[in-house]
C-alpha cells in the first residue's frame, strides 16, 4: 500500500481510563480500518467490566488482543510478525493469554488455534459480547474460538471507551458489514451481511460524546451513504418491510442532518462513501449545514469501465464523473479523495491510463493506492488469474502514486492566501512549537501555538505548503468556540 494522505493507519495501541478496581491488564492493538480502530474501543469497553484496564506495556500484560486487517496480504504479514513478537513475551510471561480479533480471525477462525498454535481464542467482528466467556474457556485451559457473523449485531447498546490521544475527535459507527460483493473484497465475507444501527442510540452516543467535550465524530461504516433505518433487519430485506415502515425509514441524509442540526458547534465528518449509493440530498445536506465538513472519500479503484466491471463495481466511469460534476456544482470547496488498485487481474496497459486520466479529471486531494493482492475468499480470488506481472503492477503503481502528488500539491496550493477555520488536534510531528489540526477539506495545518490549546477553533492564514500540509499563522478563534 501506498498513501498520498497525512494520516496513519497503521497499528495503534488503545491507552484508555479504567477503573481503579480493576487488577487486570489488557493490551489491545488496532490495525487497518478506521473500523478496527473504533471496534477496539468497543472491545476495551466490554472487558474494563470485567476486570481488565488497559496498558501501552506489552510486557504487563495480562491479555494481548490485536484487532486484524485482511484487506491485503501485507496487512495479514505484519499481524504475523506482531503475532510472533506477542510470543516471545509470552515465553518470558507465560500467564499471559493472546488472541486475534476481526477480519483476520473470521478468514482464519480455527487455523489459528489448531494448525499454527500462535494464540489462545480467535474473536470475529461480531462476535465481541461473548469475550467473556471466551477468556473464561481460556482461564480454565481450553482454547476458544467464536467466529459466528450475526444479521442484527450492531454493538448500538455498548457506550465505547474512548482513546485519550485527544479528547476532540472520535469515531461512532453507524452500519456494519457490507452488501456490495466487489471482486476483490474480503469485507462481505468477514463482517457479513450490511445493517444499520438504531439511530436513536447513535444520537445518544453522539449526545455524550459532546457532554464530554469532544469537537467532531466522524459517522463510520463500509458504506455509510447506503445506512437505513426502518425498525430492524437487514437492507436487503427492505422490500419485505411494512408500508409504515417504509414510510418511517431513516436514510443516511437524514441521518446526517438530524446530527448536524443537533450539534450545531460540532463538526461532522463521514466515511466511506460507495459511488453508487451517494445520492443527491446527502450533498445538499452537506452544503446546508455549514459543521458538516467539506470532504468526501469516494473510492474509485479503477478508471476503466472494463476492469470496474470485472471488479463488480456498480458504477461506470461516466456515472462517477456525473457524481464528481454534482458535488463541484453543489460544493465547489469540498476535497474528494480516493482508493485506487493498480494491476487488477486483466488489466492493460489501457486501462491503466484510463486510471490517470480520471485522476486528472477529479483532481483528488487525497489517496491510498495499492497493488492488487489477491485475497483467498474472494471471487476474483477464485475465478480470475492474477496475470499482471509484479514489476508491471509496481510501475503502474508508482505512475498512479507520482500523479497523485501532483494533485495532492495543486490542491493545498489552492489554500494559499485564504484565511480557514482549523481544529486544534495535537501537538505537530516536527515541532513542539506548532500545533496540528485539519481544515473543514481534511486538510492538515501547522501554525505556531501561541496561547491557544488542544480543541479550540482558531482561524489561521495560510502561507505555505506542501503536498500534503498547509503552513500558517493563527489570526484568532473561530466563531465556533
Amino acid at each position: 500500500m501506498e498513501k498520498v494522505m497525512d494520516e496513519s493507519s497503521q497499528g495503534n495501541s488503545l491507552v484508555l481510563e479504567g477503573k481503579e478496581t480493576n487488577t487486570k491488564k489488557l493490551f489491545i492493538e488496532s490495525y487497518g480500518c478506521q473500523m478496527n480502530f473504533s471496534d477496539s474501543e468497543v472491545v476495551a469497553s466490554i472487558l474494563t467490566k470485567e476486570g481488565f484496564n488497559t496498558t501501552q506495556k506489552l510486557e504487563e500484560a495480562d491479555l494481548v488482543l490485536v484487532n486484524t486487517c485482511s484487506i491485503r496480504d501485507k496487512a495479514e504479514q505484519t499481524v504475523r510478525k506482531r503475532l510472533e513478537k506477542y510470543n516471545a513475551v509470552k515465553k518470558i510471561n507465560p500467564k499471559m493469554k493472546v488472541g486475534v480479533l476481526g477480519c483476520m480471525a473470521e478468514r482464519l477462525k480455527e487455523k489459528f488455534l489448531d494448525e499454527e498454535k500462535i494464540v489462545d481464542l480467535v474473536v470475529g467482528p461480531d462476535a465481541y459480547k461473548d469475550l467473556p466467556n471466551l477468556i473464561k474457556e481460556v482461564e480454565e485451559g481450553r482454547s476458544a474460538v467464536n467466529v459466528i457473523l450475526s444479521k442484527e449485531e450492531t454493538y448500538g447498546d455498548i457506550s465505547p471507551v474512548r482513546l485519550q490521544s485527544n479528547g476532540v475527535s472520535a469515531y461512532v459507527s453507524i452500519t456494519r458489514g457490507c452488501d456490495n460483493m466487489c471482486t476483490f473484497c474480503v469485507v462481505p465475507f468477514t463482517r457479513g451481511r450490511e445493517r444499520s444501527r438504531d439511530p436513536q442510540s447513535i444520537l445518544e452516543e453522539v449526545q455524550d460524546l459532546a457532554n464530554k467535550g469532544f469537537k467532531e465524530i466522524t459517522l463510520l461504516g463500509q458504506n455509510v451513504d447506503s445506512y437505513l433505518w426502518y425498525g430492524g433487519g437487514l437492507k436487503k430485506d427492505f422490500e419485505k418491510a411494512t408500508e409504515m415502515q417504509k414510510a418511517t425509514a431513516v436514510h443516511f441524509s437524514a441521518l446526517l442532518e438530524t446530527v448536524a442540526k443537533a450539534h450545531p458547534k460540532m463538526r461532522i465528518r463521514f466515511s466511506t462513501s460507495n459511488p453508487q449509493d451517494m445520492t443527491l440530498d446527502v450533498i445538499e445536506t452537506m452544503a446546508r449545514h455549514k459543521n458538516i465538513c467539506k470532504s468526501i472519500h469516494l473510492p474509485v479503484q479503477s478508471g476503466s469501465n472494463r476492469v470496474l466491471k470485472a471488479m463488480n463495481r456498480l458504477h461506470t466511469r461516466e456515472q462517477y464523473f456525473e457524481l464528481i460534476d454534482n458535488i463541484r456544482r453543489i460544493l465547489p470547496e469540498c476535497s474528494i479523495s480516493q482508493d485506487m488498485i493498480a494491476g487488477f487481474p486483466t488489466e492493460t496497459e489501457e486501462d491503466h491510463q484510463d486510471t490517470l486520466s480520471l485522476m486528472r479529471r477529479v483532481k483528488y486531494a487525497f489517496g491510498f493506492m495499492y497493488a492488487y493482492s489477491e485475497r483467498p475468499g474472494t471471487m476474483a480470488g477464485r475465478k480470475l488469474e492474477d496475470d499482471v506481472s509484479k514489476e508491471t503492477k509496481q510501475r503502474r503503481l508508482a505512475e498512479i502514486i507520482s500523479l497523485q502528488r501532483e494533485l495532492a500539491a495543486l490542491s493545498t496550493q489552492q489554500h494559499l492566501g485564504k484565511t480557514e477555520e482549523v481544529l486544534i488536534e495535537k501537538e505537530s510531528k516536527k515541532s513542539d512549537l506548532h500545533w496540528s489540526g485539519r481544515n473543514t477539506q481534511n486538510t492538515t495545518i501547522v501554525f505556531p501555538k501561541e496561547n491557544y490549546k488542544v480543541g479550540d477553533f482558531v482561524m489561521v492564514k495560510v502561507e505555505d505548503c506542501t503536498s500534503a500540509t498547509l503552513i500558517g499563522t493563527p489570526v484568532g478563534y473561530s466563531d465556533n468556540n
